[in-house]
């Protein structure tokens, strides 16, 4: 059974007054109606990486703020009461027990088989969020010497705000949804001020435990207004635990420190790995152009933010294609999983008990097989990427010598887990 520990709640006079008070359109949604004339919370963080970062200063805001609108009865269902577990085996896959979300999820409502497609401003988008559901914006300060938060600040007309909601249908304590520029009704495709914006969001909550992923349309993204997904799970998620091996770098010359492509080994997804670089742009230059290259060639993809922002998986997929084809299973259909950016990362939410019950290492690896390109398809989709891009594929050689002095490293930097706990096979905790 999941263990949750909660977090102290922490009542604001935003909070207290929001649901008496109508402004605009009477609704008090994020449309400019209502968000123009309205005061919400603000955490306004500095895009100075050097600047001192509090691992629990953004997390113990993001998560009190999110339990108080649990007390207040704003989700479809209590996901602190699903069950989950570690699937016994090497990979470690994680299964949830979240019995009926299909039915309480917001259906979708756009075409599946085309990764760009227009806003459509009569379809459900963010703009017609309440903004009871509102965390807080969330806004760059520049160089600010340090981050701070704000009870209540009034919106700029002058600008689109980045906010931050809750997710109404949560596969974890603490889902939530980064929706940059709300107001500019952006559809769901990436660009690289997004791209940036959560790599900041990443760094800003510096733990390793808190992740933010992307899908894009047909890679079952259920919304077609730009957003991404976060929540914390205090376990290694599989995914991270794989294999790598480094095949280019972008960003040779003496004095840089290029941004490391490499590929993920022995996982049932194909994908590529992205981290480093001199800055926190870098790194949000090359993965956004990998992005917008797999859109303009119609190929849907998820995308998981790893490691405080350092580590970018990017996973090419085509399992809508596959079903639309008639060629996934029965079996793999019953279970009625859509197997987006958590599902590939390793976290599997089950809809069955029987399922469920019945998870093995075996049957995860065999629904998330489907899911990836097959080897041919996905070096052709690689070359796509590196010439967008710019690099070629190169050949690198570490000697294991070297592997283990970078490993070990890494760990005094606090950049790589430590080993699970044994007491994860009783239960895991969400968040410390």
């Amino acid at each position: 059974m999941l263990k949750i520990k909660r977090v102290p709640t922490v009542m604001s006079n935003y909070q207290e007054e929001m649901s008496t008070e109508a402004v605009g359109c009477g609704r008090n949604c994020l449309g400019k109606c209502c968000l123009h004339v309205s005061n919400l919370p603000l955490y306004t963080f500095s895009s100075n990486l050097n600047s001192p970062k509090s691992e629990s200063f953004l997390s113990e805001l993001l998560l009190a703020q999110w339990e108080e609108r649990m007390r207040q009865g704003l989700f479809r269902y209590d996901v602190t009461a699903c069950e989950t577990k570690v699937i016994p085996g090497p990979q470690g896959f994680i299964a949830q027990l979240n019995e009926g979300r299909h039915l309480k999820k917001r259906p979708t409502e756009f075409r599946v088989d085309q990764v760009l497609q227009p806003f459509d401003p009569a379809k459900f988008n963010f703009t017609k969020v309440g903004q009871e559901e509102v965390l807080f914006q969330f806004q760059n300060g520049g160089l600010i010497e340090k981050s701070y938060f704000l009870e209540r600040a009034g919106v700029d007309p002058a600008m689109a705000p980045n906010v931050v909601a809750i997710n109404v249908s949560p596969i974890e304590y603490g889902h939530m949804l980064l929706i940059p520029r709300v107001l500019d009704c952006v559809p769901q495709q990436i660009d690289q001020d997004g791209i940036l914006l959560a790599l900041h969001m990443a760094a800003e909550a510096s733990n390793p435990y808190f992740r933010l992923g992307y899908n894009s349309l047909g890679a079952f993204a259920t919304i077609n207004h730009l957003h991404f997904q976060a929540y914390y799970l205090n376990i290694q998620l599989p995914v991270e635990k794989a294999q790598i091996e480094m095949i280019t770098q972008r960003g040779l010359g003496e004095s840089e420190k290029g941004v490391k492509i490499s590929r993920l080994m022995n996982y049932p997804v194909r994908g590529l790995v992205f981290s480093e670089g001199n800055t926190i742009g870098d790194l949000a230059d090359v993965v956004s152009k990998a992005c917008i290259c797999l859109q303009q060639n119609n190929i849907p993809f998820n995308v998981l933010i790893s490691d405080r922002g350092h580590q970018i998986y990017l996973f090419p997929q085509c399992y809508a294609e596959k079903q639309a084809l008639g060629e996934v299973s029965q079996e793999l259909l019953d279970t009625q999983v859509n197997p987006a950016v958590w599902e590939i990362s390793g976290h599997i939410v089950l809809k069955r008990r029987k399922d469920y019950d019945e998870a093995s290492e075996a049957s995860a690896w065999r629904l998330l097989a489907e899911v990836s390109l097959s080897d041919e398809r996905f070096e052709e989709v690689k070359e796509y990427i590196f010439a967008a891009i710019g690099v070629v594929e190169s050949k690198f050689e570490v000697n294991n010598e070297e592997k283990e002095r970078a490993e070990e490293a890494a760990m005094l930097d606090g950049n790589m887990f430590e080993p699970v706990a044994s007491h994860f096979q009783e239960g895991c905790l969400v968040v410390e």
